[in-house]
């Protein structure tokens, strides 16, 4: 389980944020406030503790904007299960889709996943170490000695098939001892062997009326461990058997009931759920369609849970009081107001984001760590094409975003990216075949690839 003794302070975590999100400081703030006050409210006092109501956020503001990223890094910085749910492909239970409790199950399966791979790192020098034995078997099958000489009588019989026995088990500790080193060294990975595998057969699929993420017990799991189990004989070499084998004894080592109650007690005091989207369950307020009928109703289905209750998993029962949620939403064609004022009172963080404007789409080409022109620029180095930038060359990428943007559909930062793929559209096509090259994306290299479009409004709505 990720450690959390020693919580970053709001600054830090808005500064951690910053080195990859350009902007859109109030986002920042109120998101590292909410993660400080999920610290404190766990030092509080019972009693106090259930005074206190979860702080949770509702992000307004364009596409492509940063709202999805903020959350994400946020719980990446965290180790905080983290999952990201569109608010439209829930609806009303009794209606086709899925339910608003999915969800909670989704986080619950995401925080085994983070509480297996800590497991796993903890067992992983235990599981090594019986992963080579077990090669060195298979390498070195150990064989019973025969014996051989001529005996007189029983005791003779016994005393020299002893002897025989502890020489032959002496040779063999060395013959393993010297295949331990060459394995240890390499120089056994394409040694082929045979081994045992369990066939991982079809499973069988269990329906309720409400498909298989509704049952509460694991009806799946307890099928498949009903079933018989079937080992087939394969021949691989040396280094795919040790990764076979490695899951296989990382498995025995792990104890999946302290894995899930770990994970139930992660998901509950640190986890995440970005609901995107949630503009577009908003009701119209003129009533009768059924559209917004399934609009309200999965309001009414996210009420509970948001505001603190109890969810059935195959892992056990999760509570959602402490889960921290976080919606987004364009808000275009409706307001936050539109939303049940019972929804609206568990989002009391409100925060809008900012269209992006020319300089700061500069700065996302070139400030954050893993920025869109250095992907570009490691990706054809492979190729062995140097990709180098100036700083009118930045510009005005920036400057043809923000144009088409503006004329077109705004989609913010997402823009970038089309921009780029067009521009290196040629480069990355004959890379393989040029070698080395230099390429230099300075003003002119932009305008002459990128001016026809830009200038063609039609041309540009299809292809930017």
């Amino acid at each position: 389980m990720p450690e959390q003794t020693l919580p970053m302070t709001p600054k830090q975590v808005v500064e951690k944020l910053s080195e990859h999100i350009v902007g859109q400081d109030s986002a920042k703030r109120a998101v590292a406030i909410a993660l400080r006050n999920r610290f404190r409210w766990q030092q509080l006092s019972d009693e106090m503790r259930k005074e206190v109501t979860p702080r949770n956020i509702l992000m307004i503001g364009p596409t492509g904007v940063g709202k999805t990223e903020i959350t994400r890094r946020l719980a990446k910085l965290t180790g905080a299960p983290f999952i990201k749910v569109e608010a439209t492909k829930y609806t009303e239970v009794g209606y086709y889709g899925r339910d608003v409790e999915s969800m909670i199950r989704d986080l619950v399966e995401a925080a085994i996943s983070l509480v297996r791979a800590s497991k796993r790192i903890e067992v992983e020098d235990e599981a090594t170490r019986r992963v080579e034995n077990r090669i060195l078997e298979l390498l070195v099958p150990y064989e019973p000695a025969v014996v051989t000489t001529s005996v007189v009588n029983a005791a003779d019989s016994e005393n020299a098939a002893g002897a025989d026995a502890a020489d032959n088990e002496a040779r063999h500790k060395r013959t393993v001892e010297k295949f331990r080193d060459m394995l240890r060294d390499g120089k056994l990975e394409e040694r082929m062997v045979e081994l045992s595998i369990e066939n991982k057969q079809t499973p069988v699929q269990v329906f309720t009326n409400m498909g298989t993420e509704q049952m509460d017990m694991d009806l799946q799991g307890m099928l498949d461990r009903m079933l018989p189990k079937q080992n087939a004989a394969r021949k691989m070499t040396v280094a795919d058997a040790r990764k076979a084998l490695m899951d296989q004894e990382v498995e025995t080592l792990l104890d999946k009931d302290t894995i899930n109650e770990e994970a139930i007690q992660l998901a509950e005091e640190t986890g995440m759920v970005f609901i995107d989207e949630i503009d577009k369950v908003c009701s119209s307020g003129e009533g009768g369609r059924s559209a917004d009928v399934s609009r309200q109703g999965v309001q009414r289905d996210l009420l509970p849970i948001v505001e603190g209750t109890t969810v059935q998993t195959r892992y056990g029962t999760v509570s959602t009081e402490k889960i921290m949620f976080i919606a987004a939403g364009a808000f275009h064609r409706a307001r936050p107001s539109d939303l049940m004022p019972e929804l609206q009172g568990r989002f009391p963080i409100r925060v809008e984001l900012q269209d992006l404007t020319k300089d700061d789409l500069v700065r996302i080409l070139t400030e954050p760590s893993g920025s869109i022109t250095r992907q570009y620029a490691e990706l054809l180095a492979v190729d062995g094409v140097n990709v180098s930038y100036t700083d009118d060359g930045i510009a005005a990428i920036a400057d043809v975003a923000f144009h088409v943007n503006q004329t077109t559909q705004n989609i913010g930062a997402r823009r970038l990216q089309t921009i780029m793929e067009r521009l290196l559209e040629d480069v990355s096509f004959e890379a393989p075949d040029c070698g080395q090259k230099n390429v230099v994306v300075d003003k002119d290299y932009v305008h002459s690839r990128l001016d026809e479009i830009r200038n063609d409004e039609d041309l540009s709505r299809f292809v930017l």
